[in-house]
């Protein structure tokens, strides 16, 4: 699936992350990152498009694929997509990279959203795949919404709850949950969901996953509401689906606005699982909006 790119571990802040990455030397620095319950493999059709342009670096967050899964705690903080984001400036550090861009889709579109508020000077621009903020998700809750997105108050329901009901059938689970949201199509190559599966069979997985997701509902609220209104300072693209649940539910670009100074982004015709589905497209529209906000630009945080 990622022919050329080199396949290697890279020390994060407190955990080895699995990196995948290929592109000129000399050229911008582009960190792609996954969302649940996926690896850095979602980024097999779009990465080798922008590795003509970009230093492409794709890693498996924490708790994820072949990352490390760091024991949690009471509080869900190594789960916290803040000790996500420390973890891929550690790995842009030891590649030589202290100010890069983002892409990032479902999880790892959240944890592009601390890393841009906790590091501003280190993230030039980002695309973010659809979602809406996390807290103004969970503040906008609806039946609609909490029908739709069933797996957020599943998966962060305490343990060992979650972990049982899905350790007795993984595959199963992970099949029912991401056809869902595909319309209950599969948008998936066999050689990404055999990845995906193989991955979401590990029980250490299973749990570090359901960690992410108790995290969200607690430990990332409180670091959200303390940053008291601040907002990302880099330019922001967010694309989401036509025929997804942040169409259906929000006005991603109203809330993106609250959160960050400078937002631009469109519906595009898909399911969530853009990446896979039109990466083409997607591609596209990440290179076109990096080059308009290049890397060299200062930040203003």
């Amino acid at each position: 699936m990622f022919k050329d790119f080199v396949e290697e571990r890279i020390e994060g802040e407190g955990a080895t992350l699995f990196v995948r990455r290929a592109g000129p030397r000399g050229a911008p620095p582009l960190v792609l990152l996954h969302g649940y319950p996926q690896t850095s493999a979602m980024w097999h059709g779009v990465a080798p498009i922008l590795a003509r342009s970009f230093q492409v670096i794709c890693p498996d967050l924490r708790g994820y694929g072949r990352s490390d899964k760091p024991a949690s705690d009471a509080a869900h903080a190594p789960y916290a997509k803040r000790a996500m984001a420390n973890d891929i400036v550690a790995v842009m550090r030891c590649l030589g990279h202290k100010r890069f861009l983002v892409g990032a889709h479902d999880r790892g579109a959240r944890v592009a959203h601390r890393l841009g508020l906790d590091y501003p000077d280190h993230v030039a621009a980002m695309a973010l795949l659809d979602i809406a903020p996390t807290r103004e998700m969970y503040t906008g809750t609806n039946a609609a919404f909490a029908h739709a997105y069933w797996h957020w108050f599943f998966l962060s329901q305490p343990s060992p709850l979650p972990e049982r009901m899905i350790g007795a059938d993984p595959e199963g689970f992970w099949k029912l949950k991401c056809f869902n949201q595909a319309r209950g199509d599969n948008p998936f190559t066999p050689e990404a969901l055999a990845e995906y599966l193989n991955a979401f069979a590990d029980p250490d997985a299973i749990h570090a996953s359901c960690e992410d997701y108790r995290a969200a509902a607690t430990i990332d609220i409180t670091h959200d509401d303390a940053d008291q209104g601040r907002k990302l300072h880099m330019p922001v693209l967010t694309l989401w689906a036509k025929r997804g649940v942040i169409e259906t539910c929000f006005d991603a670009l109203a809330l993106w606005r609250q959160r960050a100074e400078r937002v631009e982004g469109e519906a595009l015709d898909t399911t969530h699982y853009m990446a896979e589905e039109v990466p083409g497209d997607v591609a596209t529209r990440m290179s076109d909006f990096f080059a308009r906000n290049p890397i060299h630009a200062k930040a203003t945080a």
